[in-house]
């Protein structure tokens, strides 16, 4: 498997969720990983870091802050890249969620449902690997 220079950025509350995401984004060949649990500590991070990260997975269902406004900051401030919403929450307000991102210009690549498709997760984050596949 290739190893990837993508830097990610995986924001995640539930223990477990965020293990079992960066054993798949790992087993793509992205190790350029940094786990954090909530929207406070994903806005240190960020603040913190010296680059902007390429892509930031969320989830949407945050105990601090919905994951779609944590992307608005973070792409106001240019924090990140590309972003991916994570949640399960039902395909209609997911769906509204992407329309909100597209009308508030959000680089916003798509949302994927819980649990993740391991199919549909490489497909979104190949798009920012290669963006003309």
């Amino acid at each position: 498997m290739p190893r990837y220079s993508l830097r990610i950025l995986l924001v995640e509350d539930h223990p477990f969720q965020l293990l079992a995401t960066q054993c798949l984004l790992k087993s793509f060949g992205f190790h350029q990983l940094t786990p954090v649990e909530n929207a406070e500590q994903a806005i240190r991070t960020m603040s913190q870091s010296e680059f902007p990260f390429d892509l930031m997975l969320c989830d949407q269902c945050l105990p601090d802050l919905p994951g779609l406004e944590l992307v608005d900051i973070a792409s106001r401030q240019r924090f990140i890249t590309n972003a991916i919403l994570l949640s399960g929450l039902p395909s209609r307000e997911l769906v509204n969620l992407t329309k909100q991102a597209l009308q508030r210009r959000l680089p916003l690549l798509g949302y994927l449902s819980k649990p993740l498709n391991r199919d549909e997760l490489e497909k979104l984050i190949r798009l920012t690997v290669n963006p003309f596949m």
